[in-house]
Order: structure tokens, then sequence, then C-alpha cells
């Protein structure tokens, strides 16, 4: 799976940007973050001031996965393909935040076990349901590869609509399992210190999910090098799709939010696909998830939120949405020292 070279987001807006922030009527670095933000924007956009986000497109990726049958998840499997009708109605969570943040949503199932809700949700579907990782490859590699492309044609079909601003977002039941041997296997984690508690698991379902994950985990030694096998090994279409949706996001050099452990696990790989992508992503926030934690670590990337959240669906990066958009506000709107008849600081 060939991706072209990451160009980085542009150094001359970037540098622009950091120049009018030390311009604007406040003292130097008083808006924190958000200055870091709009920089990052700006640069991603080639422009300074940047503009405001007119079609921020949230994507929720869909599937299932054969381990959620042996108890990893506090829901059971049947759950996934009723969300996504929840989804496609507007009446899940991500719905809801969404709206509130400016940003649409849109689902697409790769692998729920169980028919296409509608012809366009399905559009890419690849299969019913992934293997089950703790004894058996999640996809075939011809799966696989057709998994990786069909989340690049998502972005490519989002861009091209429009998009400014995607989000990565997913729906599985049991797919925090694949995404924590995933993390584990790129962080060299042992499962304990990875492994979470999901949807709200007891005890014994913990260490269930832990043994699945030790076992996924040592059937990746053989493929570690290679981000197409371990997607095949031990990921599925859904996080498979993810990957290639954050990295083509970053080939068509358009800004992405990253939500919780399933999309950071797949933007992980996505990396390995398509060294430098991670110039072209923020992680939204940071989930209760250990393998979450050391996902954004390995990713260099610095959470906007960390509100405690775990819902996934893309809740997560849409709730740090309107931060995002303060960041671009202020950068563009505010009266520089000058325009304000403000004086600056006092001369040493």
């Amino acid at each position: 799976m060939e991706f072209p070279p990451i160009s980085p987001p542009d150094a001359t807006a970037a540098a622009a940007a950091r120049a009018r922030q030390d311009m604007l009527a406040k003292p130097r670095g008083a808006l924190g973050r958000l200055e870091d933000l709009s920089v990052w924007v700006a640069s991603c956009q080639g422009q300074c001031p940047p503009r405001q986000f007119g079609r921020a497109r949230v994507v929720v990726f869909a599937g299932d996965h054969g381990v959620a049958r042996s108890g990893v998840s506090a829901y059971p499997p049947e759950v996934t393909a009723q969300m996504v009708a929840n989804i496609a109605s507007g009446g899940a969570g991500i719905n809801v935040v969404a709206e509130i943040a400016g940003a649409t949503v849109r689902v697409a199932d790769l692998a729920v076990d169980a028919d296409a809700a509608s012809e366009r949700i399905g559009a890419h579907k690849v299969r019913r349901g992934s293997g089950d990782i703790s004894v058996q490859d999640a996809l075939t590699h011809e799966e696989t590869v057709a998994a990786i492309a069909a989340g690049r044609r998502i972005a490519d079909e989002e861009v091209d609509a429009g998009a400014d601003l995607l989000i990565a977002g997913d729906m599985g039941i049991g797919n925090t399992t694949p995404a924590t041997v995933l993390v584990a296997a790129l962080t060299n984690t042992e499962p304990v210190a990875a492994v979470g508690f999901g949807t709200g698991i007891d005890d014994a379902a913990w260490a269930r999910k832990t043994a699945a994950v030790r076992d996924a985990l040592f059937r990746t030694r053989l493929v570690l090098p290679d981000p197409v096998g371990l997607l095949r090994c031990c990921g599925g279409a859904d996080l498979a799709a993810l990957a290639g949706f954050c990295a083509q996001a970053a080939v068509r050099r358009t800004p992405l939010l990253l939500d919780g452990t399933a999309v950071t696990a797949a933007a992980l790989v996505a990396e390995r696909l398509a060294p430098g992508a991670r110039q072209w992503w923020q992680a939204g926030h940071r989930s209760t998830e250990p393998g979450h934690a050391l996902a954004l670590g390995a990713l260099a990337l610095e959470p906007i939120l960390d509100l405690g959240m775990r819902l996934g669906e893309g809740s997560g990066a849409a709730t740090a949405l309107p931060v995002l958009r303060a960041a671009v506000a202020t950068l563009g709107s505010m009266a520089t020292f000058g325009e304000a008849g403000v004086s600056d600081r006092l001369s040493s």
C-alpha cells in the first residue's frame, strides 16, 4: 500500500501566525494553547489569518470484531448495528455534540456483522465482522488492502465535497481490544499496562480482555515491521479504513482531529503507512483508556481536552472543535495593539 510522500504544513504561514499572535492586544502567550492551535490551523491552510472552518465533517467508521464474542465488552456485539442506525437517524451522542460544534456526521459500515443500514452507509463495506484476533487474523491481506483503500476514498470524498476539517470517529463493540493490541505492539507495552475497562467492564471481563490482547500480541511478532500486516493480523476492517482515512487526510493537506483509543491506534499505524502524517493531526481529547495515552505519547500529540470521556464515535474530538474554532477566531478577529490603541510592553 503506497502513499505519496507527506509534505508538512506551511512553515511560512506558521511564522506569520506566530508573529501576529505577538501583535494582538494581550500579553504574549496569554491565550496559551489557543495560540499554538491557531498557528497549526494557519499552517495547514497555508494562510494567516486562517479561515474559520466552513465544513467540519465527522466520519464514524463502524465494524464488528470476532473477539467481542469472548466477553471483552460490557455490551453484546449486536449493539454495533443498532448504534449505526442510531447515528444515522441523528440520535447518538456524536450527533448532539457535532451539532453544537458546527459539524456534520457521516457513518460508514466497513465490517458490521449485519446488512448495511443503507446503500450509502455500506458503500465501502469490506466484510461482515472481522476475525477473532485472539486465535486468527482479523482480515485477509486482500481485505486489509481494500479497507485501507476504502478509508482513503472516504477521505477523498469528503475533501472533494468541501470538508476543510475532518474528525475521525469509531463505532464497534469490542474495538478497544484490537486497538490496544495495535498500541501495545507499536509501543512495546505489556498487556496489563495497556488494557483498560472500555465500556465499563468488570474485573473478570478485564482479565478476559487482557488475555485476548496477550494472545493477539504474541501473534504480531512476525508482522510488526509491516503496518499492513499488523492491521491484517490484529486490526479489523474499520481500523484499517481509519488508518487509510487519517493518512489520506494528510495527503490531501486537510487538518484532522483524532478521537479516542480506536482512532488513535489506527493513526499510530497510519503514521507508519505515511510517515509525517501526524503533522496534520491534533488530538481532540484523552480518554480514560491507558492505551490511548500510550498512543498519544508515541505520536507526540498533546490532547486539547481531558474530560474523562470514553464514548468514542468521534465525540471527544467534536467536543474539542469549539476550542479549535476559538483559536481561529482569536487570531483572525482580535485587534492588534496598534488597531486598539493599546500600549505594548515597556521597552527594557
